[in-house]
């Protein structure tokens, strides 16, 4: 047996989300495999990670690429449990939804099979998005896991991202429904957009939608937007790990705000910046976006840590270190 909890594989280490389940995991006392992309053009710094408390010991990197599914295999074996939050990310469409969505399933797939394969994993957590479940013809305010994101209409409309949204809605769909037909422990949990600081080096671009207002974007993502603090995912992650018998899909989203509270907070915390007034916001035309409600997985026992005001002080003073504000 392994020292501490067991090891576990964290597939998209150096990804917001993924390096951020890191650092916790090796808090929890778990040994981690955590997967890289290999670029034979550059080597990857990995620092933020190694430097990691405990890393030393407790951190192993393997390459993979979801483009090979088999390449999983080898940080796969071993582990009790994996964390499949890599997803390739094109949200520019550069190139055509077709291949994204079949990268996609075929890579979330591939690891699934490595999972069934390594005879040791119990059980697969699966990193979705709040996009597989809005984009619908219902004009609901509030919606839980019930609710699925609808592929031709995003489609159609071609909203923002919605190549990324399509390649999601269908490998989540896949891979509940490999879980059930292999008999295989698959969950799968769906933030919002995740605020708060982060280890990584590059800005996450859901930090930086929920800051828009103090990057001086006129327009940000939407009039109302639901979030949910980084360490409250990563925390949500583990939780359902480790829960005795969770089953399916897991909204992680604890708040839903409008761009004025928004606002509010940052002009009343943050008057070194300029914000928007008041009536410039109301002429804003962008989404409303539902409120993803959480009371399955509070009701399994998970509780959200973080208040809205700390998220986004945790954000703005990671944001200021790094230079980015």
């Amino acid at each position: 047996m392994e020292e501490g909890k067991g090891r576990v594989c964290v597939t998209g280490g150096t990804g917001f989300i993924g390096s951020w389940i890191i650092k916790r995991l090796l808090e929890d006392g778990y040994t981690v495999n955590t997967t890289i992309r290999s670029d034979p053009e550059r080597k990857k710094d990995v620092s933020f990670l190694t430097n990691l408390p405990g890393a030393s010991q407790k951190l192993h990197f393997f390459n993979a690429d979801l483009s090979n599914p088999e390449s999983f295999s080898a940080a796969i074996e071993g582990c009790i449990g994996v964390f499949h939050t890599a997803t390739p990310i094109d949200f520019e469409a550069n190139e055509p939804e077709e291949v994204v969505t079949k990268r996609t399933i075929d890579g979330a797939l591939g690891i699934l099979k490595a999972c069934l394969n390594s005879k040791t994993v119990k059980r697969v957590v699966y990193t979705s998005s709040a996009s597989t479940v809005y984009w619908q013809d219902k004009e609901e305010d509030v919606m839980d896991e019930s609710y699925w994101s609808d592929v031709n209409i995003l489609r159609a409309l071609k909203p923002f991202a919605w190549s990324y949204s399509i390649s999601k809605t269908l490998a989540e769909k896949a891979v509940l429904e490999f879980g059930e037909q292999h008999g295989l422990d698959v969950v799968t949990l769906i933030p919002t957009f995740v605020v708060g600081p982060f280890i990584c080096p590059k800005l996450p671009g859901s930090v930086y939608s929920s800051l828009a207002l103090l990057f001086g974007e006129k327009n940000p993502f939407g009039t109302r937007i639901h979030m949910v603090h980084v360490d409250d995912v990563a925390r949500a992650h583990i939780f359902l790990l480790e829960h005795p018998n969770p089953k399916g899909r897991y909204n992680c989203s604890p708040f839903i705000v409008t761009i004025e509270q928004i606002a509010e907070i940052f002009s009343t915390k943050h008057p070194e910046f300029q914000i928007p007034s008041l009536d410039e916001l109301k002429k804003i035309n962008a989404p409303k976006l539902p409120h993803l409600i959480s009371n399955k997985l509070m009701d399994a026992g998970f509780k959200f840590k973080y208040s809205l005001e700390e998220m986004f002080e945790d954000a703005i003073q990671c944001c200021k270190e790094k230079g980015y504000l």
